[in-house]
This record gives C-alpha cells, structure tokens and sequence, in this order.
C-alpha cells in the first residue's frame, strides 16, 4: 500500500496540473470582474443563389472554395428564348412610336379640316344674313363645323391612346429585359463558394439553387448566457473571441443580437450551467474591419469561447486583447 501511495499522489498532480492548464479561466487567465465566457462554434450567414426563372444551366463559372466579390458573375442560363421575345418587344416598341407619329398627322390633319369648316361657317352665316343662300346651306355648313372639331377630338384621343401603347411596349421590353438579365446569377454579396448545387446542363425550375455562398460579412460566434448575466449585456457591448486553433490570439467582436426569449440550451452547445436551465441565445460577430482585412481566410465550425463585458468599466487582460496587427482572423 505504502509502494502504491507515491503513484496515486503523483496522478493526483498530474490531473490538478491538467485541469488547470486546460481550464481558461484558472491560473494567468482567471476572467476578471464584470467579464464572462461561453462556449460556441464559429459561423457565418449562407446566402443560396437560385433562379428566377426557369431555364437551362449553360455554364457554372466558379468551384466550391472559390472567392467571389459582389455582382461577380455566378452561373448562367440559357437566354435565347428570351432574347427572341425581347426582339418582339422592341420591335413592338417601334410600331407604337410609328403608330404615334401617325396619329399626330391625322391631328394636324383634322385640325386643318376643323379650320376650313369654321371658316365655311363664318362665310355661310354671312351670306344668309344677307339673304344669298338658304337656311339649309347654313345647317350643313354647321354640321360640317361641328363633325370636324369632333374629328379632332377622336384624334387627339388616338394620340393619347398611342402613347399609351408606346408606354405598355416599352413596360413590356423593361420585364423581358429584367428576365434576361436574371439569366445571369451574380453574387449579391462577397464570400466563399460553400456548395455547388448544379452543373451545366440541368434543367431548373424557377427557385431552384444552383450555388451556396458563405457570406464573409457576417461570421459570427452563437453562444448561451444564463438569466442572471443576460440582464447586464447590450447590443453593440465589446466581446473577444478565441478558438482552439489558436487560442493565443483574442479576436475583436461585438454583441449583435440578443434573443428577446429565453430557451433551453440546446444539447449540443456546452455552456457552465446546468442543461436544464433557461438560457438566452446571444450573437457575438467579429469586427468588419478584420474580416474585411483577413477575408479568403474565413472559416467556419471552429470552436472557441467568446468573452464578453458584462461591466463597460471593466478592462480587459492582457491575453484578451487583440494584436495591433489584426492577423486574428486569419485562424479562422
């Protein structure tokens, strides 16, 4: 028992020496007042590319892992159907405009034939005052007056009428051509190629995914915090994040959403407290400015820990602050 007794100290010391090297919030790296942490995975929002209209896959322009910066072309679709109807269109288009013209002509046209009648009628009127011609003469001649001020009026009408067909064929040119130019998937954001979903030649339906991106604007750390603490966070609070990879670099981030209801953690996030308690979903995001600086080396599913100010008189410790080089992100 005595010969045993050296090897069950020695074990003893061994595990205490493992648990606090292992433990960031024991020895050199115990968390000072108004600071805590919490457990959680690196993410980041995926945005899917997906067709507008239906249609089939020409060609599919980048490869998973690929970077893509914003209106950078994706994928494209077959357009030849949509380019005849576009050429309908705009010929359409044309035959308005000609037809406007025309209509303009019969205006002028029927103005002159209302000037002439007029001026008939003034000469009629005269001559029966002086008894010339007889009554008869003057109700034609009020009647060819007041046929050609109404023939004006249905003219002016068409006028109106052609430019409305001149507007409908230009609408109609301006929905082709916003279907066209669907034709063509460009990314709405700058990220990485997550998953390509389609290859060239697929037939798609409207909807259907071709590309999921990773949106490199937004990498963030979801991570739990218990009622007692939740209280004392704010949106836009300064936080670090430190992952496994690279625990030695504190990365900068901020508070950017705080769940408005609590929950009960889910199994597979590990926090400090009991399961079974209520916790409050919490959204840690790292600073734009160093994903913007270390961006094509994003990535996400990392662990790490995310500590966050409960106090803003608190300071942070020495291994919590970030590099003035910014170069944490490039563990990610």
């Amino acid at each position: 028992m005595r010969r045993l007794l050296p090897f069950v100290v020695i074990l003893s010391l061994l595990a205490i020496a493992g648990i606090y090297l292992l433990n960031p919030l024991t020895g050199d790296r115990q968390l000072p007042p108004g600071l805590t942490a919490a457990n959680g995975r690196i993410e980041a929002a995926e945005v899917d590319i997906a067709t507008k209209v239906a249609g089939r896959v020409i060609e599919v322009l980048v490869h998973e892992g690929d970077m893509v910066k914003p209106g950078q072309p994706l994928a494209r679709l077959d357009s030849r159907q949509l380019e005849a109807q576009l050429a309908a269109a705009e010929s359409a288009v044309r035959q308005a405009e000609q037809q406007h013209l025309y209509t303009l002509a019969v205006v002028q046209q029927r103005d002159s034939d209302r000037v002439l009648a007029q001026k008939e009628l003034t000469r009629v009127r005269s001559m029966v005052d002086k008894k010339l011609v007889s009554q008869d003469k003057l109700d034609q001649a009020l009647n060819a007056s007041q046929s050609a001020a109404a023939a004006l009026l249905a003219a002016r009408r068409q006028v109106q009428l052609a430019l409305d067909q001149i507007s409908a064929a230009k609408a109609n040119v301006e929905q082709i051509q916003s279907l066209l130019d669907d034709t063509l998937l460009t990314a709405p954001v700058a990220g990485r190629v997550l998953y390509r979903l389609t290859e060239p030649g697929e037939v798609l339906a409207a909807g259907g995914k071709v590309i999921t991106l990773l949106d490199i604007g937004q990498v963030y750390m979801p991570v739990y915090l218990p009622t007692a603490e939740i209280g004392r966070l704010n949106l836009g609070d300064e936080a670090r994040i430190l992952v496994d990879a690279l625990p030695e670099i504190a990365i900068p981030a901020r508070v950017t959403f705080i769940s408005p209801q609590s929950q009960f953690t889910p199994k597979e996030v590990e926090t400090r407290s009991e399961r079974d308690k209520l916790m409050f979903r919490v959204k840690v995001s790292i600073e734009t400015a160093v994903l913007e600086q270390h961006r094509d080396k994003v990535k996400t599913g990392l662990p790490g820990i995310s500590y966050l100010r409960l106090d803003p008189q608190a300071g942070w410790p020495e291994w919590l602050t970030p590099p003035a080089s910014l170069t944490a992100a490039s563990v990610l």
